[in-house]
C-alpha cells in the first residue's frame, strides 16, 4: 500500500495557504512578502536552464522530508525543492547553500534574461501532445480511481493522483486530448503523453456523512489513473 505522503493532504485542516484567490481582484498584493517574488522569480529562472522539468520540479518538493514539509510556508518549499534541485544537477555546491552565496555563474545559453521574462510567461509550456493511444473512456462512462501506487513509474515516484481520491467511483465528464504523463516526465523517462479526462467524484464518496449530500469533487486524470467500475 502507498502510505500518504506529507504533501498529499486533499480534504484535511491546512493552514499553509499564502494566497486568497479573491485577493486578486480587490487590489491586494499578490505576495505577502517581498521574498515570496523573489522565490517564485528563482524558480522560473533557474527552470529555465533545462536541467529538469516542471513535473521534476514538483517531486523534488513532496520528497522534502516530512518535518520539513509540513513545517516550512509555501515558498520555502519552493525554495528548498530548487536548492536541492540546483545542487543535484550540479550548478550550486551545499557549501554555497549553507554559506547564502555563490561564485558569479558563467553565461549559459538558456539563462532567462529580464528582458524576455514576460514573452516566456506568456508562451508558458504547453503539455498537450499528439499520441497514439486511443481513449479507453468517454463522456458518461463510470469508472473507478486507482490507487497511486498502481500508478508509479518508479517505486514511490510521482504521480498526481491525490491520495484521498483513491479507488473512488467517478464519472467521466470530459476528455482533454493527450498530455504529457507526469508519472514519467518527473522521473526524466521521456513524456509518454496519454488521455486526460475530466471526472466528477460524489463528495459522499470522498467523506461519507461529513460531506454535503448534493457536492461534488472534479478532478483531471489520466487514463492510466482509471479503470472500468466493476
Amino acid at each position: 500500500m502507498n502510505s500518504q505522503k506529507p504533501h498529499d493532504m486533499g480534504g484535511m485542516p491546512d493552514k499553509t495557504a499564502v494566497i486568497d484567490a479573491n485577493s486578486l481582484d480587490n487590489g491586494s498584493p499578490v505576495f505577502h512578502e517581498k521574498w515570496h517574488a523573489r522565490a517564485l522569480a528563482l524558480t522560473l529562472a533557474a527552470g529555465a536552464l533545462g536541467k529538469w522539468n516542471l513535473d521534476a520540479s514538483r517531486y523534488e518538493r513532496e520528497c522534502l522530508p516530512s518535518d520539513d514539509y509540513l513545517q516550512f510556508s509555501y515558498y520555502e518549499k519552493w525554495l528548498a525543492g530548487v536548492c536541492n534541485l540546483l545542487v543535484k544537477h550540479d550548478l550550486i555546491t551545499k557549501d554555497e547553500v549553507a554559506a547564502g552565496s555563490a561564485d558569479i555563474a558563467p553565461p549559459h545559453e538558456r539563462m532567462l534574461q529580464a528582458e524576455k521574462v514576460s514573452a516566456a510567461l506568456a508562451r508558458g509550456g504547453p503539455v498537450r501532445r499528439e499520441s497514439t493511444q486511443m481513449p479507453q473512456f468517454k463522456i458518461g462512462d463510470r469508472v473507478s480511481t486507482k490507487h497511486p501506487n498502481k500508478t508509479f513509474h518508479v517505486p514511490d515516484g510521482h504521480t498526481r493522483l491525490p491520495n484521498y481520491a483513491a479507488g473512488k467511483p467517478a464519472t467521466i465528464l470530459a476528455c482533454h486530448g493527450a498530455h504529457i504523463l507526469p508519472n514519467a516526465h518527473a522521473h526524466f523517462l521521456g513524456e509518454d503523453p496519454e488521455p486526460l479526462y475530466q471526472i466528477r467524484i460524489d463528495a459522499t464518496a470522498l467523506w461519507g456523512d461529513d460531506a454535503e449530500v448534493f457536492d461534488e469533487v472534479v478532478l483531471d486524470c489520466w487514463q492510466s489513473y482509471l479503470e472500468e467500475l466493476r
